[in-house]
């Protein structure tokens, strides 16, 4: 069997790689993983949802778990159901920003973190060996609808945290994806005016791609302007990611956003005598710029740097007790809510963080540094790309010697004065990825042809 389980959870072809089978044995082997009693189930609105939803469904029911189903829902209110009934796991059946002909299961424990590397080998380990802990027939599970109570309570934990007195106009796109009825809901029981794009159910995605970019948000962008909307906010296909547009009806830059919510999350906290943010952590991965450094650490914060993938920054922030994490993808995680990212969450605390500052998006972000990041992949065959990438850290290290910081937690990336650079095995294409960044473009542009150079002659010498 190969392996099941990517950086979010199983995901494929409907029907082809993800079949109601698999979804089924996926169930059955989490159920008797976690010796689970009650779990938590909801799909975003792709049209193989209910499908896949129903045969997860009775692998945990042959196991004697209580389900409790919430409905087409984002994932972070699944997330947060968890932790409010004190389900032992849930499942929140998605493909996230992909295509709609995909679709996926992610995987949560009861602390609301998304299955990591090891509990996603013991599940394999079950299936493949198919050791499942069926019940007797007697002892069978059953199912709960709590779909109006999920969201009831999310709602609550929302307005619970987030009090708003500036009447927003904001323009939301939920992209015919999971926050369709959560997100505009949420944001008038916040106060705000709100206008709506795209939000009608619909797991074809004919509005635009799930994966909300600046390309796919031209719309959004469009009507901010005509309405003279203070922000433009839309989310990904089951709302864990979050994307704004500015009062201008220009697209915030990913890392933009990240680094300036970060900024803030640290003024709202004092550790001790260190002063404002001192001693904090905010937690991202190897790909976000060097921005969020820059606006962390002169506040005396610390960043700390995971591999690429929500799952790892959300454990990160658990094991080093950080107030924030996130992507530049849009996906962050508010630790004091869940560790799930919350986009629709997201999106409420932003409109927070500009209301105490009294800024508009554009002024929210204007000081946070511009970097040039420039990214390329090189063709390298599938047997010796990882090979590769390792063999050519100590080449690396010779030839940028003013390097500040080395690691490898997701392929090789050295810090240098002036920039960073990153090469990362792809995970699924024949490719070697580099990810460079400069404090100007010159450094970024040289940064990119050395790079891309030693890795072409280490392929050669292969």
């Amino acid at each position: 069997m190969g392996k099941l389980f990517g950086s979010s959870g199983v995901r494929g072809l409907v029907n082809v790689e993800l079949t109601p089978i698999l979804a089924c044995n996926v169930s059955l082997a989490v159920a008797t993983y976690a010796k689970a009693k009650c779990a938590v189930v909801a799909c975003d609105t792709r049209v193989s949802g209910e499908m896949i939803q129903n045969a997860l469904v009775s692998g945990l029911i042959s196991c004697g778990v209580t389900v409790y189903t919430v409905g087409m829902v984002p994932t972070p209110v699944l997330a947060y159901t968890i932790r409010m009934l004190g389900a032992d796991v849930g499942f929140m059946i998605t493909a996230s920003h992909n295509p709609p002909q995909y679709n996926g299961i992610k995987v949560f424990n009861s602390k609301t973190l998304s299955y990591v590397d090891s509990d996603q080998e013991a599940v394999e380990k079950i299936i493949s060996e198919r050791s499942y802990a069926l019940t007797d027939w007697h002892c069978l599970g059953k199912i709960i609808s709590y779909d109006t109570d999920a969201c009831s309570a999310y709602f609550e934990m929302v307005k619970h945290v987030v009090l708003l007195r500036k009447k927003w106009h904001v323009v939301v796109d939920p992209g015919c994806g999971a926050a369709y009825s959560v997100a505009p809901r949420m944001l008038k029981l916040l106060g705000c005016k709100v206008t709506v794009l795209n939000g009608q159910p619909d797991g074809y995605f004919p509005a635009r791609a799930s994966e909300p970019t600046v390309a796919s948000l031209e719309d959004l962008s469009k009507t901010v302007c005509a309405l003279g909307a203070d922000i433009g906010i839309a989310f990904d296909g089951d709302a864990d990611r979050v994307a704004f547009v500015d009062e201008h009806g220009v697209f915030v830059n990913f890392d933009h956003s990240l680094a300036a919510y970060s900024s803030y999350s640290l003024k709202q906290t004092t550790h001790g005598n260190d002063g404002v943010g001192g001693g904090a952590v905010v937690v991202t991965n190897v790909e976000a710029s060097m921005c969020v450094e820059a606006m962390v650490e002169c506040l005396g914060g610390k960043v700390v740097r995971t591999k690429v993938g929500d799952i790892y920054i959300s454990k990160a922030i658990e094991c080093s007790g950080a107030v924030f994490g996130g992507e530049p993808c849009g996906a962050w995680v508010h630790p004091l809510q869940h560790y799930c990212p919350d986009g629709p969450l997201s999106a409420a605390l932003f409109l927070k963080a500009l209301e105490a500052e009294g800024k508009s998006v554009s002024e929210f972000i204007e000081k946070i540094p511009k970097y040039i990041t420039l990214r390329e992949n090189v063709k390298c065959t599938n047997d010796i790309k990882t090979k590769t990438v390792t063999s050519i850290a100590a080449t690396l290290k010779d030839n940028f010697s003013d390097y500040t910081d080395f690691s490898t937690i997701d392929g090789i990336r050295l810090t240098l004065k002036k920039g960073w650079l990153l090469i990362r095995a792809s995970g699924t294409e024949p490719l070697i990825r580099i990810t460079v960044e400069g404090k100007s473009d010159l450094v970024a542009k040289e940064l990119m042809h050395k790079v891309t150079a030693l890795i072409h002659r280490q392929i050669e010498d292969s």
